[in-house]
Formats: C-alpha cells, structure tokens, sequence
C-alpha cells in the first residue's frame, strides 16, 4: 500500500511553522483529554489537536473497516491491534481531508469546532495500556563506557553482549507521560568504603536517552517473529527518559539485574510517530563484528536518522543543554530487538514497549546520561546559571528532545519534561 501520506510536496489548510515537529506528513498518534473532559484518540498537525473519535463520527472514515468506537477509547491497544493495513489506511485518509486542496472539512465550521482542539485546549494522557516493557542495553558506546566505569576497561562488554541484544523486563506501572514529576526515590545503598549498606533517599538519580518502540499483537506462545518480518509488528516509535538511581542500581544488580534502581519512573513523550512517517530516514546500523547468528542478521536499511538532544533546567533559570545523539548509533536495531526477545517463544501484545537502552555516541557530549558525561561525577556539567551538576539534583526539570530532517521534511516527536521533586512526604495525618 502507498504511503501517500509522505508525500513531502503535500501540506496542510492547517497553519504549521516551518520548525513544527508535526507537518502533515508526520501525523503521530496520542490520547487527549478536552476541554469539556471528553478523553479521545486524536492526531496532530502544526500545533492544532484533532479529534478522530469526532472525525470518524462524522464520516470521514467511510470506507475504512473500523469500530464503531475505535478512536473512543482512552488507549490506542486496539487501533494498534488492527494492523498495519489498517494504520496505513488512516493515516493516509488524514493526510487527504488535511491536504491544502481538499475544501471539504476546511470549509466546514460547524465540523471544525467539533473536531479542532488549540494545544492549550486539551491535556496529553498516556497513549497506552503497557502490559510489559522490555529495556534493552544496544547502545556499544554506552555500554563500553559503563563497563569500563566499573569493570576492566580492556574488558568493558561482558562476552554475551557483542552476539545478542541484551535486555530485561520492567516495570510497565511506573511509565509516565511528559509533564508528570517524579520523586527521587529511596533505598538501600553501599557506601564506598562501608561494610554494610544503608537505607535512604538517592544520590545519583540519572537520566537515560532512549527511544522505544511499541508492538502490535504479534505471534503466539511458542511462535517466534522472523527477523524479516519484525518490522511489521512495529506500530511507531517514542522519546523515552528511562529515569536511574545509580547508587541504589550498582548495589542490587547482582545477580538478577535492575529492580528499584529502574522501576521508580520512566518518562515517554504523548505523540507515538509511526514507523511508516519514519520511512524518508532510515539509515545503515553500525558494522556489527562478529557476524550475528542467522536468526538476527537483517539486509537493508534498519537503523533511523534521528537527532537527539537533552537540557537540564534548574528551577528558575534557563535551559542547558547537556547532551546531543542520535538513534543511529544503536548497534542492535529494532528488528533485532524483536526477533530476538521472540526467539524462545515469548508472546508479544499490542501496547508492548521496547525501550531502546540509553543511545551514547562516540564524542563526550553525545553521552546519553549524567553518568557517562561527567565520568561518575568527576567531571561536573557547568550549566548557564553558574552550578554545577554530577547528577540531577532536586527541582531540575530534564527536557528531551527528538527530530528527523532532510531537505524535504522535518518529523519530530515533540518532548518529554520531567521534573525531579524531593523524596515523597506523604501528608501528615489529622
């Protein structure tokens, strides 16, 4: 099926700035409360809201085999559980009844007040029902550096880590939306030099810089998905703050892996970009050395352009920005990523994510966490206020930011800001 929706000569009778992470070519998909606190499935052009639980009323959709009530549910699982035909289908048909020359619900008012919501009208939900959340480890520059930070650094990558994506399950309760603080979280620790631990509040709480994916309903118990045909269970991609707690995280992982130093607080920004927007970006992966096993090589192109880029802003004062990547320099791609998490059987749902483990470049401030850019504190960040930062102190906000650019177009995923408040003091009671 055409993506006509791509098609970068098209645009919109919907004002969109030449910088706007949203042209109609992009078209993500998210989850919204109006103004009159009716929670619908909607779209994005430039920075106008729509309602496709109105549009579809409205019968715009004739003609597209949909529910009833497919976009009046507050998660997207079952329009992702549709399939990519069907994803296909929609987009395409909301690129037509935006298109610039399409006069028929640009010159109707009554339909527009129904269907158009300003930004400042509506609140961002979460787009999602998770079931589970998966976090790999794929990124070698971040991966080598940790392993040179506290093992051999002759030495960084264990020997399983250059033959499969490495990853383990996490906590899908704790995943939030942008704007959503978070506390900094307590537990027990291992003082340098101590005998014993210690319990109490966090003192290396990190960001990470991740993407994630989410799936589609895939195979069944026992099934595997063959590598090439994993990419047709991706329904699109997020920016994704997998929030850390050093210091409680180096003290528990051994020998089951992350647990509270992870399961605290991730942050995904609300607008899910499809894989199929993606398309104009993709890229070669790294040269992968040695050679994976059959099960995992891909042929073609499987990796995307998109530049990244990470600000720290204390309360009160400016932005710094801290960190610039890009997804590109993932050594596992995302194809590999499934395919291998299915190998053994595993059954994937709709809504599932996938975060991508913290994206590192090869220079200093391409690192994607606090703990690589100041090597473990040593190193601290000068922000524009005059402080300094080794990790992420109280009140800081940490914004994350995502697009792709070419000469002919610009999809972005918007951001994801996250404040970090004091540990949690619940209310005393009367």
């Amino acid at each position: 099926m055409p993506l006509s929706a791509n098609d970068p000569n098209r645009s919109s009778w919907l004002y969109v700035n030449k910088n706007s992470d949203f042209p109609i070519q992009n078209i993500p998909f998210g989850v919204f409360l109006t103004k009159d606190d009716i929670i619908t499935i909607g779209t994005r052009i430039g920075d106008t809201a729509i309602d496709l639980g109105a549009l579809h009323q409205l019968g715009y959709f004739d003609g597209i085999p949909l529910t009833d009530d497919i976009f009046l549910q507050d998660t997207l699982n079952d329009f992702i559980a549709d399939g990519r035909k069907t994803w296909r289908l929609v987009r395409n048909r909301i690129a037509e009844i935006f298109d610039a020359d399409n006069p028929v619900l640009k010159n109707n008012t009554a339909h527009k007040e129904t269907i158009l919501f300003r930004l400042d009208e509506i609140e961002m939900k979460l787009p999602i029902y998770i079931g589970d959340y998966t976090d790999f480890y794929a990124s070698k520059e971040h991966a080598t550096n940790v392993g040179s930070m506290f093992r051999d650094p002759e030495n960084a990558l264990m020997p399983n880590w250059v033959h499969m994506p490495v990853g383990y399950h996490g906590r899908s309760s704790s995943i939030i939306t942008t704007h959503t603080p978070i506390h900094r979280p307590q537990g027990q620790t291992m003082p340098e030099g101590a005998e014993n631990p210690v319990f109490g509040p966090s003192k290396l709480v990190d960001f990470e810089l991740e993407m994630a994916f989410i799936t589609t309903d895939a195979n069944d118990l026992g099934e595997p998905i063959p590598i090439e045909e994993a990419e047709e269970y991706i329904f699109g991609l997020v920016l994704f703050n997998d929030w850390s707690a050093r210091d409680i995280q180096k003290w528990e992982y051994v020998p089951l892996g992350p647990f509270l130093g992870k399961s605290f607080a991730s942050a995904m920004s609300p607008w899910i970009v499809t894989l199929d927007a993606l398309e104009p970006f993709r890229v070669e992966s790294p040269k992968q050395n040695p050679q994976p096993l059959p099960y995992l090589r891909t042929k073609g192109k499987h990796s995307f352009d998109i530049q990244l880029e990470v600000g720290i802003v204390p309360k009160g004062s400016k932005e710094t920005t801290v960190c610039k990547s890009n997804f590109k320099y993932m050594y596992w791609n995302m194809a590999q990523q499934l395919a291998h998490h299915t190998v053994n059987g595993c059954p994937v749902n709709s809504g599932d994510m996938m975060g991508s483990g913290t994206i590192s470049g090869p220079t200093e401030d391409s690192y994607g966490s606090m703990l690589e850019l100041t090597w473990k504190g040593s190193k601290p960040i000068a922000l524009k206020d005059g402080s300094e930062r080794k990790f992420i102190n109280d009140y800081d906000t940490v914004v994350m930011r995502a697009h792709c650019e070419n000469d002919d177009v610009r999809i972005g995923f918007g951001q994801v800001k996250t404040q970090l408040l004091p540990v949690f003091n619940p209310k005393k009671s009367k």
